[in-house]
Formats: structure tokens, C-alpha cells, sequence
């Protein structure tokens, strides 16, 4: 069983998440993404990519919670060390990124959209957020760092302790998306706008991407260690175990 689906249009790559309606986050859908962006790196003739989602529901509801819980510690360090690995792969991609958010993007659904360089979500009644503190746990550091330097520390801040979602408009006024369109021109409208900055000359795009992110990349590695073992450690604490406990009820 595959969970993306991909095809080309032009020079764009278009990687969907597709498992089943919420999209939720697995080991083998992460070994996926990567192959997906490690193939797309390294092919001459896709300059750009639009990360978007099968359904119009949901972009992606975050971690598979009923079957991560169960894991091992070692196990599921396992999984988290892959998703870091693989987002922070997503945020330093050296072609455009760009996440068309059909649906609603929550916890690791919103991670995998803040790595992206540009967010265009659905107008509507479509939630974006990160409530990993409702579940008991720390927001991953590698978006507390993205998310800090893309909407500043005090609207960071709100967003990372309160653990709200929130709607497309709001989303706009924070600087968490770019655009907020029609359903029906999503997609289209995010294929434009990447294939326009894959258009520009490599090199130079490159550059100047790296200009802007290699700064959080090593703030996140100076800490990378210590931060994924607190992460780990509340997820196992018995408060960690009581909130995620609750939360696999609502899946």
C-alpha cells in the first residue's frame, strides 16, 4: 500500500498525501516523502514542488497517534528521528516547495505545511495549527524555530502555547499563509505561482533560499539532541500517556 501519489505538470512536481481520508503520518509514509524528494532533487527537469492532499478534507490530521502509541521508546525514536530528519529535508530543499492546503492541517499536518515555502490553504471552514500541548508534548523544536522566524516570537509564541487551530482568515492576518482562494483554484493558482519561482535561474534561487534558512537550520541542530529526547520524555510521562490516551479516542 502506497501513501502519496505523484505526478508531473511540466516542471512541477505534484506530491499528495493519500492515506485514506486524514492523511494521518506514518513511518512508511515519511520513508515515502523522502524518496519522493530525494528522486525530485536530483531530476533535471522539475524545478518546483506543490506538497497538497488527495482529499479535500483534510491536508493531514498529524502523527498516527493509535499506532504510535503502542511503540517502544526505541521504536518510536525511530519514527520521530525520521520525520525531523524528513521535514528539515523539506524546509532546506534547494528547488521552491509549496504546500496547497485543501483541508485542515493539524500537528504534524501544520509541520509538514510551515516546512514548505509558501502556504496557500482553501478559503472556508479549513483549521491549520499545532495543539501538541493539548496532547501533553513540546511543538517538535524544529517548528518552534521555523514557525518563530516566519511570524515573529510573540505571534510565534501564542500559537506554540496556546494550541489553538485556526481558521484560513486568521491564518492570513498571522503570516502562517500566503494566500487564502477558492477550493476550485487552489491547486491551479499554487501551480503557478511555484512553477513562476522554478522558472527563475537555479543557482541564484538556491542561494538565496539557503540565505534564509540555513540560519534556523543550525539553530535547530546546535539544540537537535536534547530537544528530541524531551520530546520523547513527555510522551512517555504519565501525562503525556493520559492526553494522547484521550486524544486516540477522537480518531
Amino acid at each position: 500500500m502506497k501513501f502519496i501519489t505523484f505526478g508531473d505538470q511540466a516542471t512541477v512536481r505534484i506530491i499528495k498525501l493519500d492515506n485514506q481520508v486524514t492523511n494521518t503520518i506514518t513511518l512508511q509514509m515519511v520513508h515515502e516523502l523522502d524518496e519522493a524528494l530525494a528522486d525530485t532533487r536530483h531530476d533535471p527537469q522539475i524545478s518546483s514542488v506543490v506538497v497538497a492532499s488527495s482529499n479535500e478534507k483534510f491536508f493531514s490530521i498529524g502523527f498516527d497517534i493509535p499506532n504510535l502509541f503502542g511503540l517502544s521508546q526505541t521504536e518510536f525514536g525511530k519514527f520521530y528521528e525520521t520525520f525531523n530528519r524528513f521535514a528539515l529535508s523539506l524546509y532546506t530543499f534547494p528547488k521552491p516547495t509549496i504546500a496547497a492546503i485543501t483541508g485542515h492541517a493539524v500537528a504534524g499536518g501544520c509541520i509538514l505545511a510551515l516546512c514548505c515555502d509558501y502556504r496557500f490553504i482553501a478559503e472556508g471552514h479549513k483549521l491549520m495549527g499545532l495543539n501538541e500541548i493539548k496532547l501533553g508534548v513540546p511543538v517538535p523544536y524544529l517548528v518552534d524555530c521555523i514557525l518563530r522566524d516566519l511570524i515573529g516570537t510573540k505571534r510565534g509564541r501564542d500559537v506554540l502555547e496556546l494550541g489553538e487551530f485556526y481558521p484560513s482568515e486568521d491564518l492570513l492576518r498571522l503570516g502562517m499563509v500566503d494566500r487564502v482562494l477558492p477550493l476550485e483554484k487552489l491547486l491551479s493558482a499554487s501551480i503557478e505561482k511555484i512553477k513562476t519561482l522554478g522558472d527563475m535561474p537555479g543557482d541564484a534561487y538556491r542561494i538565496i533560499k539557503e540565505n534564509r534558512t540555513k540560519p534556523v537550520e543550525t539553530k535547530i541542530m546546535a539544540e537537535y539532541e536534547q530537544k528530541k529526547n524531551q520530546f520523547i520524555e513527555c510522551w512517555y510521562s504519565p501525562e503525556g500517556r493520559k492526553r494522547l490516551q484521550e486524544a486516540m479516542e477522537k480518531f
